[in-house]
């Protein structure tokens, strides 16, 4: 498949060339491999240097795999069953900031931890992987089933796998199982002040 992506000014390929599929193989993960994409997350920046991002993992079949996939919604998992691993993006709502001696509240551990997904998604993508980022899913269920404490905020389910045949996928899928466009840069930033 060719790219129609097209940058309006010179940015290095991996921006334009990471997209979000959702035909996947339904071949299992290595460990080595989740955990390659966990690393390039883990050098993310943030804010005094707190990193807020949370990873609760499990690869296909694992013990952990029915209570997260459970969660994800039902349209999510028509295709979702093929990933061969799925991984619970969260943040720390509080950090240890220096000269503190106690927990404060941290106004961009949301922010931070977008930084560490787009760094998942360019080393997937990078190693040949699919990593396509859901917000579709049921946040009480899926805390219950990571135990995830409630000083931490649910972020996204992030489905991780080789990347397959899009006939596989429901009819309507199959229509949108392309990299799609971007608003142009004019409409997205501004010189100066804020223009709607």
């Amino acid at each position: 498949m060719t790219n129609p992506r097209k940058p309006d000014h010179p940015v290095n390929p991996m921006f334009i060339n990471r997209w979000s599929p959702r035909s996947l193989t339904g071949e299992a993960l290595s460990q080595e491999d989740l955990m390659t994409v966990l690393e390039a997350a883990r050098w993310a920046p943030s804010a005094y240097n707190a990193q807020p991002w949370r990873f609760i993992y499990a690869l296909k079949d694992d013990a952990g795999w029915a209570g997260i996939f459970g969660a994800v919604n039902e349209g999510n998992q028509s295709w979702a069953h093929r990933a061969g691993a799925l991984v619970v993006v969260a943040s720390a709502k509080q950090a240890l900031f220096p000269g503190k001696t106690e927990l404060t509240a941290n106004a961009w551990h949301s922010f931070d931890t977008g930084s560490a997904w787009m760094s998942m998604a360019l080393q997937a993508a990078q190693s040949g992987l699919v990593a396509h980022a859901l917000a579709g899913f049921d946040p009480v269920k899926l805390r219950a089933a990571i135990h995830l404490p409630d000083d931490y905020a649910l972020e996204a389910v992030i489905v991780l796998g080789k990347q397959g045949d899009k006939a596989q996928l429901p009819e309507a899928l199959q229509q949108r199982e392309a990299p799609n466009a971007r608003k142009p840069l004019s409409d997205i930033s501004f010189a100066g002040t804020f223009k709607a």
